[in-house]
């Protein structure tokens, strides 16, 4: 016989598989012309992560929240956010090499990985959504360049045998998170290929 932690872990598993989602994707409204960045070269990327952002840490397979992160120990995980989506903006931006100095300010309004519960009981389900808002700035002046941008980097997540087997291979959340923000960011500044496309998977 089932225990009753293990009855409650299946529905939860059930719930989720059932929630099929639309209107998942990679998007912004237009990528900024290359005309544009190519004059362009990032000096800084600064991340804000609002305080009104709520974190979880509940041990589920959903939680209701704007941030949910595992992969770093426990601690801030704003500032954890905060250093994942500088680097992989920083990545995505690293091929311009113009003259005019720029900063690019992101703003986050979502970062909601899987946790381990989803990523280790789930098979083929799970989104990790990672949203925000970025412009560009002069970074003499201040000035706006282009945005501010809402762009959603929403990609599926991979789970069961399939993220075992990515984990062997040396990949990790943190990885293909930071891999799919560049790509995301290097097509909006038109230095990558277009990476906008939209897909239905299970999770929230």
């Amino acid at each position: 016989m089932l225990s009753r932690r293990s009855v409650l872990g299946l529905v939860a598993v059930t719930l989720l598989v059932a929630c099929v989602g639309s209107g998942f994707e990679t998007y912004y409204d237009q990528p900024i012309p290359a005309e544009v960045t190519q004059g362009w070269r990032v000096t800084d990327v600064r991340v804000s992560v609002p305080q009104t952002l709520v974190v979880s840490e509940q041990k589920t397979y959903l939680p209701k929240a704007d941030i949910v992160w595992r992969e770093d120990p426990l601690g801030d995980r704003r500032a954890q956010v905060a250093t994942i989506m500088r680097n992989a903006v920083l990545r995505g931006a690293a091929g311009l090499r113009g003259s005019r100095a720029v900063v690019i300010e992101i703003t986050m309004t979502r970062f909601h990985a899987l946790t381990f519960e989803a990523e280790t009981k789930l098979k083929n389900a799970g989104v990790h959504n990672i949203n925000f808002v970025a412009q560009v700035v002069d970074a003499d002046t201040g000035a706006i360049l282009a945005g501010p941008a809402p762009i959603k980097a929403e990609l599926p997540a991979l789970s069961g045998d399939a993220m075992r087997a990515a984990r062997q291979r040396g990949e990790t959340q943190k990885s293909q998170i930071t891999a799919h923000v560049a790509r995301t960011i290097a097509g909006w500044l038109s230095i990558g290929p277009d990476p906008r496309s939209k897909f239905s998977r299970s999770g929230n």
